[in-house]
């Protein structure tokens, strides 16, 4: 099963995150997300997988998540998709994915949980 690790090279936790997976022998595949933005509906996949609404990964201290009023919980899970896909540094990073399970690497050390 590949390993799967959505990675921003300029974040200090995705930097330890992809260390912490190397130092346990694990040489995930990284995806570039803000190069590559994922679908909703890859984003509707990962959700699954780490069992949480879409709200749970936007990334609440970014200033586009309050130019583009993303706190307001009436707006549907479609609009967040939709925003995170136009705006990919809007998705809370490191994500590690493996098989169908998912979690968000902060702290890193969460990420060994569905190793």
């Amino acid at each position: 099963m590949t390993v799967q690790m959505y990675h921003n090279p300029r974040c200090s936790k995705s930097r330890q995150t992809l260390a912490l997976l190397e130092e346990k022998g694990i040489d995930p595949e990284i995806i570039l997300y803000l190069e590559t933005p994922p679908t909703p509906s890859q984003l509707r996949d990962v959700l699954k997988k780490l069992d949480v609404p879409a709200h749970d990964i936007l990334r609440t201290g970014e200033k586009l998540y309050k130019q583009l009023e993303l706190n307001d919980k009436s707006l549907p899970e479609d609009a967040l998709l939709t925003a995170m896909n136009a705006h990919p540094s809007l998705i809370e990073r490191p994500i590690v994915i493996n098989g169908d399970k998912a979690k968000v690497g902060r702290p890193p050390e969460a990420v060994l949980e569905i190793i």
